[in-house]
């Protein structure tokens, strides 16, 4: 298997699952069942963060994703960094 086909398969699955929920959702709408939804995000603006949510819940889960997601940069940054060779 060719390097990286797998992370090339992962972001079909990836889309496809997107395509799935909304999909999903848009059923869910059609048939008129009472949903309650609710959402948050965050902005990255350098090193200044901009957190908002619907809801303090959804603020505070968007915070720890986007802290988890910066870490995992972090981490993929320095695995990578490794993999290149350095001239010398």
């Amino acid at each position: 298997m060719v390097e990286g086909s797998h992370l090339v398969i992962a972001g079909f699955a990836l889309i496809l699952l997107g395509v799935l929920l909304v999909f999903a959702g848009t059923l869910v709408y059609a048939l008129g069942k009472p949903a309650r939804v609710e959402g948050g995000g965050v902005v990255l603006i350098g090193p200044i963060p901009i957190i908002f949510g619907t809801s303090t819940t959804m603020a505070i889960i968007a915070a720890v994703v986007a802290i988890v997601l910066m870490v995992l940069a972090i981490i993929f940054m320095l695995l990578a960094s490794r993999a290149i060779p350095q001239p010398g």
